[in-house]
């Protein structure tokens, strides 16, 4: 094998995150910013990620679609109506239809129909405004990132602020883009041994809700894999399999047959009802005995998403599901259970809990 004086510059960089990343994993659990500090920024931007760095985060997280170009883009869905100003540009007016996506109709405008030229052209906005308008007013600022800037983001700032900081990019809808002729997955394995990521010691973890991408992209990278689950439903790509059935002792050993961790819906580990938390569930030392690292998905402190006995303020005022509630005890709770790190959209508050 020949190695291109690119290859070989990225592999010298990746080389002292490395080891530092490997020391820090193995004291605490790490803090990942989902799409960046997305509660108080536009997720997937600049702004997010730097904020989330600021405030403590160990890596970032990168939701990862695919151009008309075949360039690997940074947004939560191919739809990006919901967090760009697309809507807003007569240029692209035509360009709004109806797809099918993972058994879902959904109606917008699609990355997959977008030059990365084009999609540079457009600004990121707050995907919940009603719920977030402190953030919604940074709309604007900023622009749509590639997977490659985001590893270069994530390395000057581990630079400026002497820690390294990883990232945790997620495949999104890999069966709907091979369906369009735009498969995700050796595009992935390309793109971490470009960055010097392509080792099971680099500051990467790779996550998919599906199986089979999964698989194939395991023969074709050394980076760890996290198999996301969900409190409902089964993998786009196995209509007979169920999250719940791969939760078993004998579904866990089989994921980590081709994976390194486990992303649960935060729910599978530590549960609430409309009243409380409740206590933990089983389900990280199952893990865990299995051989699987748990990072469960999504901690956020709006009341919107606590259950009442955290929630804070007044219920009759019309913003009380948009204030910050008490939400240091759903982390606090994640962390005794075992957890290996965790998912939030404020990561100061994730690093507050673990490091109390």
């Amino acid at each position: 094998m020949t190695l291109t004086r690119r290859a070989l510059a990225a592999s010298a960089l990746a080389l002292p995150f490395v080891a530092e990343a490997a020391r820090a994993q193995s004291k605490k659990p790490i803090v990942i910013a989902h799409r960046g500090a997305s509660g108080e920024r536009p997720e997937h931007t600049e702004l997010a990620y730097k904020l989330a760095v600021d405030q403590g985060a160990d890596f970032i997280e990168p939701d990862l679609v695919v151009t008309k170009d075949g360039h690997l883009v940074v947004r939560h869905e191919n739809e990006i109506g919901g967090t760009t100003d697309v809507a807003a540009r007569p240029e692209f007016a035509a360009r709004k239809t109806t797809k099918v996506i993972d058994g879902e109709s959904l109606t917008g405008w699609f990355a997959e129909d977008f030059t990365l030229a084009e999609l540079k052209s457009l600004r990121a906005r707050e995907r919940l405004p009603q719920l977030r308008p402190a953030s919604a007013k940074f709309d604007g600022q900023a622009q749509i990132l590639t997977f490659q800037e985001v590893v270069a983001l994530a390395r000057a700032e581990s630079t400026r602020v002497g820690r390294v900081i990883g990232v945790y990019p997620e495949m999104k809808h890999p069966t709907f883009l091979a369906s369009v002729g735009l498969p995700i997955e050796d595009r992935m394995a390309a793109a971490l041994r470009e960055t010097g990521l392509d080792s099971p010691d680099a500051p990467v973890f790779v996550q998919c809700f599906e199986v089979t991408p999964l698989k194939t992209i395991r023969r074709r990278t050394n980076a760890r894999l996290v198999q996301l689950v969900s409190s409902e439903g089964g993998p786009a790509d196995l209509p007979n399999k169920t999250y719940a059935e791969m939760l078993t002792p004998d579904g866990l050993k089989a994921i980590a047959g081709y994976a390194s961790g486990l992303g649960p819906e935060k729910t599978l580990a530590v549960p609430q009802n409309e009243e409380t938390l409740l206590p933990a569930t089983s389900l990280v030392k199952d893990a865990h005995a299995a051989g699987l690292v748990v990072h469960p998905w999504t901690v956020r402190a709006e009341n919107y998403f606590l259950p009442k006995s955290l929630k804070k303020g007044m219920a009759i005022r019309p913003d009380h599901p948009r204030l910050q509630g008490d939400v240091i005890p759903v982390l606090k709770a994640l962390y005794a259970a075992g957890v290996d790190g965790v998912f939030s959209d404020f990561p100061g508050l994730a690093v507050q809990a673990r490091d109390a």
